[in-house]
């Protein structure tokens, strides 16, 4: 992982740009991790792909016209692009967020409490995988990266209705599943 100083990225893009970059990094660094370690277990890779997209990001800012589109939809159309040649060159299938995804609280609970958590992320992974390639894209949009379905629908080029509809279908498999409902 190359880090790149201040003087560097203000060279590379001009030091006005460099500080919109620096301000849209430390606004999207962690919504943008979330969403990749929804998809990837492993936090180490999780990690080095994240620092990808934002070195493609960094190297493409001068071209980012906000007349297109919001940040928000170029640096996660940049994170799935990221994560899909990911994907295609490891040969490894996708996953839907590993043990303990960003963002999940971490709290001092007795283990009787660790252990049904644990079992209940677990079946809630192999809940998700069941659903379509598509709909684990948008749940990991909505939930990993905390997107509106504005935002999703303008990333994927999907109505925002359509977007809502998929949610709204998916957490209910999802809900069926956790009760034994339909699918199971």
């Amino acid at each position: 992982m190359v880090i790149l100083t201040q003087a560097e990225i203000a060279e590379r893009v001009g030091q006005s740009a460099a500080e919109e970059f620096a301000g849209f990094y430390e606004q999207y660094l962690p919504k943008v991790y979330r969403y990749i370690s929804y998809r990837i277990s492993d936090t180490h890779t999780a990690e080095d792909i994240t620092s990808v997209v934002f070195e493609k990001a960094l190297t493409k800012f001068k071209s980012f016209s906000p007349e297109k589109a919001s940040f928000s939809t170029w640096i996660f159309t940049i994170a799935r692009n990221t994560l899909t040649d990911h994907f295609r060159t490891s040969g490894k299938t996708q996953t839907v967020f590993g043990d303990n995804p960003v963002g999940t609280a971490k709290q001092e609970n007795s283990p009787e409490e660790l252990s049904e958590s644990g079992e209940e992320i677990k079946l809630l992974q192999s809940y998700v995988s069941r659903l379509s390639s598509v709909e684990q894209e948008i749940i990991s949009l909505k939930f990993g990266a905390e997107m509106t379905n504005r935002q999703i629908a303008k990333s994927l080029g999907m109505t925002e209705s359509n977007i809502g509809i998929i949610i709204f279908r998916a957490v209910r498999k999802l809900r069926d599943d956790f009760r034994g409902g339909p699918g199971e």
